[in-house]
């Protein structure tokens, strides 16, 4: 049988808690946030609640890998928490004032301990990974709750902490690709790809995806990169810091896809480097959807990003090109089709450093100092 419909996760079930050993547990160790700010407020915590399940397409995994992302030091900050506060208690039901305290992760890599009545797609043993919506409980403690949809069956080849570098990352590339762009294997041959900012975790799974669909591929990213790039599959190699980006770009023929993960000043030049009256397009991952909200409250902030879409998509498509937003977007379904392509050696993990779980505050330093080379991974079962 396939996965639950996602209609079903409005059905409510008693809750359920489950043991994680012989002996009753109520509370597990977690890193958590009790305010918004920088890498003091993260605090170790060995009282948070066990995950209950709470809707009949929901699942316990044990997480014994996590890895961290952009998102999360920009929520470690506050970003996005008027729009994900919303997400999390539309109706305002909930009794607590705030969200805190929060767990941030968004990565995991785990064993499923425990699965909702309606769940026949996953039982209690299996090997999975999944990405957590921003707006759910994270994936740094020791378990934590997602819908049956979200998960996937791990790939086969993948140790727990290679995989959990990729289901965030992966997933964004893929939205950005495949469900915005609308590149897939079948129409991806031969044509011209260009990934600005191609060494972080997102441009590094962008690099080898577009280049298994049989794109040429040309990867922006700063010299001691090259190498990486290289080794991922990228045809040509452009270092940003070694003249002129866009006159660089310029000698170069024209593109049929633009990922831009960068932001910035390149969205004011680089939609000039795509072919024009071809179906050509141009997808930013960096939008400002939610500083609009967290600035303007929920109406303005929705009413002014969709204007900004929409004058932005208009004017461009005017020119001959295509000007497209992403966002992350969680599926299990998608990580399915990621998990083949791992599997087949046409996707590896590429990870920058791990840290043992007692080092996470360390972790976050590590990924704000800025221009990793891949993933940042959290052994959670190692906790030393």
């Amino acid at each position: 049988m396939g996965r639950l419909p996602a209609l079903l996760v409005l059905v409510r079930v008693p809750v359920r808690c489950f043991g994680g050993s012989p002996r009753a547990r109520s509370a597990m160790p977690s890193w958590v946030i009790d305010r918004y700010g920088r890498n003091e407020v993260l605090r170790f915590s060995r009282e948070m609640a066990l995950p209950a399940i709470q809707f009949p397409n929901e699942v316990v995994v044990r997480v014994h890998a996590a890895s961290l992302n952009p998102i999360d030091l920009s929520m470690r900050s506050g970003y996005g928490a008027t729009a994900l506060n919303m997400k999390r208690d539309p109706l305002k039901i909930k009794s607590t004032e705030n969200e805190f305290p929060l767990t941030l992760g968004r990565d995991v890599s785990g064993v499923v301990m425990e699965c909702g009545i309606s769940v026949s797609y996953f039982k209690p043993g299996d090997e999975v990974w999944a990405a957590i919506p921003p707006w759910k409980q994270g994936t740094l403690s020791e378990f934590v709750v997602a819908s049956a949809n979200e998960v996937s069956f791990k790939p086969k080849c993948l140790s727990h902490t290679e995989a959990a570098s990729l289901p965030y990352v992966g997933l964004t590339a893929w939205s950005a690709i495949n469900k915005v762009g609308g590149l897939n294997q079948s129409n991806c041959s031969g044509k011209r790809v260009l990934i600005l900012g191609a060494s972080g975790g997102v441009g590094t799974f962008a690099v080898q995806l577009v280049k298994a669909w049989g794109a040429h591929v040309t990867a922006v990213c700063s010299h001691d990169a090259s190498t990486l790039m290289k080794k991922l599959g990228a045809d040509d190699v452009i270092d940003y810091k070694s003249g002129n980006l866009e006159e660089q770009l310029k000698t170069l023929p024209l593109f049929d896809f633009i990922l831009d993960n960068v932001g910035g000043s390149t969205e004011k030049w680089a939609l000039d480097l795509l072919k024009k009256w071809s179906g050509a397009t141009y997808v930013t991952l960096v939008t400002p959807f939610l500083i609009n909200m967290d600035k303007l409250g929920v109406a303005d902030g929705m009413l002014q990003t969709g204007v900004t879409i929409g004058s932005k998509t208009v004017k461009h498509l005017l020119k001959g090109v295509h000007y497209r937003w992403a966002f992350f977007m969680p599926s299990g379904p998608s990580l399915d089709e990621i998990a083949e392509l791992v599997d087949s050696g046409k996707i590896q993990p590429v990870i920058d450093q791990v840290f043992p779980f007692s080092e996470v505050p360390k972790a976050f330093l590590k990924l704000e100092e800025g221009h990793a080379r891949g993933k940042t991974v959290i052994d959670v079962v190692n906790k030393k």
